[in-house]
């Protein structure tokens, strides 16, 4: 996506988080569409800060620019989402046990999909790298 497009994606970000949290205000959806709206309010508008910083400060953009092409960002970057994806299946495997012990079956049970969901996605995303690399 070009910067013109992000740019509009936020836009429309803040649009939107905006609706829903009138909404929300004016007792139309619960509670947690508030928080959504606001959480998509805050993130377009920093997200709009940052696009104008970047277009205006030439330092600022180089600095930008050299820490998303750095290949040490990219490898850590890649190292984080794998670390991630690690604990995640640890911690929400164990989670199902304890849920299934505590007796919250629907809990356990979206516990346990989630560890599914992501052995599957590694599996098919260790498959379709095996043959790219």
């Amino acid at each position: 996506m070009k910067t013109n497009g992000r740019f509009i994606a936020m836009i429309i970000c803040v649009l939107i988080g905006a609706v829903l949290f009138g909404l929300a205000f004016a007792g139309t959806l619960d509670e947690f569409w508030s928080g959504m709206g606001a959480g998509l309010m805050t993130v377009g508008v920093l997200r709009i800060v940052q696009h104008f910083r970047t277009r205006n400060n030439e330092a600022y953009r180089e600095k930008v620019e050299t820490d998303i092409a750095d290949e040490r960002n990219q490898f850590l970057r890649n190292k984080a989402w794998a670390w991630a994806g690690h604990l995640f299946v640890i911690i929400a495997s164990v989670a199902t046990i304890a849920l299934k012990v505590l007796g919250q079956e629907q809990l356990s049970m979206a516990a346990g999909w989630a560890v599914c969901l992501m052995v599957i996605l590694y599996w098919i995303s260790f498959l379709i790298l095996r043959k790219k690399y």
